[in-house]
């Protein structure tokens, strides 16, 4: 097949073929426009920006939005078939929220950042909200370190889409939510290995490892050593003329 050319050549001929090898894939513009056709309805993509912040019911959600259920149901169903929400049943209560897909995400960031170029009036200040959200995740997950909580867990108790919260999280802290986590509980294991005679399984359980050898392994991975290193060493340290590391085990 001979290489595509334009009838008029005014200096962009180097890119033209590539960019009509390109637009000639028509499927791929027809499944971009589908998606996009989901927010042609401005009620639409209000159901979807509430739903990206939070799981919501239809009759919650057809309260906030000032609607009838089964106006707000149509507009879900519709939301749903393309794949932009997810849903899940509890007893007789259906809920919906934001599918955890970067389709989804993406879509979510562009309807912001499009309110805030369109309408700079707006009093919401999503990233900031979006932060006291994820500090009070973090305040939760460091009072619950004997726990093992899920992510679908916290997006649930904290009304985030599970994409949203990771990404979120990250910005905040620096690191993912499981890295984060994993240095507050080696810092807490480390704490009672020094302050108290607990023994290993005891204190491995009480920073969320039901298993002593992960937990051992985390915590060289951490630390550089072993728990039971790290105790002794603390220990010697003391006989030595430090401050006494509270263990009981020093005698000091």
């Amino acid at each position: 097949m001979a290489e595509f050319q334009l009838p008029h050549d005014h200096g962009t001929s180097s890119q033209a073929a590539s960019l009509h090898q390109e637009v000639m894939q028509v499927a791929h513009f027809a499944a971009a426009a589908e998606v996009f056709k989901q927010l042609s309805d401005p009620t639409r993509v209000r159901i979807f920006w509430l739903l990206s912040h939070q799981e919501a019911c239809v009759i919650n959600l057809a309260a906030m939005l000032e609607m009838s259920s089964p106006a707000v149901s149509h507009h879900l169903r519709s939301l749903t078939e393309s794949g932009l929400l997810i849903s899940r049943r509890d007893g007789k209560e259906v809920y919906y929220r934001a599918a955890d897909t970067e389709e989804s995400r993406l879509l979510h960031e562009i309807v912001e950042r499009v309110m805030e170029i369109a309408c700079p009036e707006k009093t919401v200040d999503f990233q900031a909200s979006q932060e006291e959200i994820i500090r009070r995740v973090h305040t939760y997950l460091t009072e619950h370190l004997s726990e093992r909580i899920t992510i679908e867990a916290l997006s649930r108790e904290f009304l985030m889409n599970t994409t949203t919260l990771k990404s979120a999280f990250k910005r905040v802290y620096g690191s993912s939510i499981a890295q984060h986590m994993k240095q507050h509980r080696m810092e807490a294991a480390a704490a009672r290995l020094t302050q108290t005679q607990d023994d290993i399984a005891a204190i491995a359980k009480a920073v969320g490892y039901e298993s002593q050898s992960r937990f051992t392994e985390a915590f060289r991975e951490v630390y550089g050593e072993v728990p039971t290193e790290y105790r002794k060493r603390r220990c010697r340290t003391a006989e030595n003329g430090a401050a006494c590391c509270s263990c009981g085990k020093c005698g000091k």
